[in-house]
């Protein structure tokens, strides 16, 4: 029987109405903790099946975007790393057939689109900008993922680290940035290039990207590791 979306869509919103109302005091005692991650994942488990692969993420005119684009990261700008670009490589892991790794030059030979979407940030901002780049699918078919596999990986130069599931990786608006109003992604903003995923929240969006991975063992998240969701989708 297939899963009615809108009752578990209904579930899940009763589930975390319940959880509310147990008068738990939100702290580091094992079992709210227990509880909370139980609710974590069965948040997870919602927004993952109603996720579309096929549905786009909105997109808006070009002069809607923002030129200006807001910096964010938990370290100022001048503490974001530089990435040369003579010694720069971007290594692949895990379940890919070549795993060569990728020069600057090499990247962004790479085919590129252009899209203007919003980043929607869990602060509760947001922001229209125009990012360019190759899409990861793109990408995975140069280098022989396995799409079959149920997850990505990154690894970053600042220390983050990030993944989704393969379904969100492998869709159209999912890209390699590497620019960022039609100019070469500047460093604070994660050059040489950061993965650009519209249907998702902006901390499943890693920048300074220095290490890419396929499994089938979920990885893990760096905020999702201090309570955030890992699916995270909006």
């Amino acid at each position: 029987m297939s899963l009615d979306r809108r009752a578990l869509l209904r579930g899940g919103m009763s589930l975390g109405a319940l959880t509310l109302l147990t008068g738990c005091d939100l702290s580091d005692n094992d079992a709210v903790q227990g509880i909370l991650a139980r609710f974590s994942a069965w948040n997870d488990r919602v927004q993952a099946a109603l996720f579309n692969p096929n549905k786009l993420a909105p997109t808006f005119p070009e002069s809607e975007a923002v030129k200006d684009f807001r910096y964010n990261a938990w370290y100022g700008p001048e503490n974001a790393p530089a990435l040369n670009p003579e010694n720069y490589r971007l290594s692949l892991a895990g379940l890919i057939a070549n795993k060569k790794p990728w020069t600057v030059d090499q990247l962004y030979a790479l085919p590129q689109i252009s899209q203007v979407t919003r980043h929607v940030c869990v602060e509760g901002w947001s922001m229209i900008g125009k990012w360019t780049g190759t899409p990861l699918r793109t990408f995975f078919e140069r280098i022989g993922a396995d799409t079959t596999a149920r997850y990505v990986g990154f690894e970053c130069a600042d220390g983050y680290y990030e993944s989704m599931d393969m379904a969100t990786a492998l869709h159209p608006q999912t890209i390699m940035a590497f620019k960022l109003s039609d100019e070469v992604l500047p460093r604070k903003y994660g050059y040489p290039f950061k993965i650009r995923v519209p249907t998702k929240l902006g901390f499943k969006n890693p920048k300074f990207v220095t290490t890419m991975f396929v499994t089938n063992l979920r990885p893990h998240g760096f905020w999702t590791d201090r309570g955030y969701n890992w699916f995270s989708g909006i």
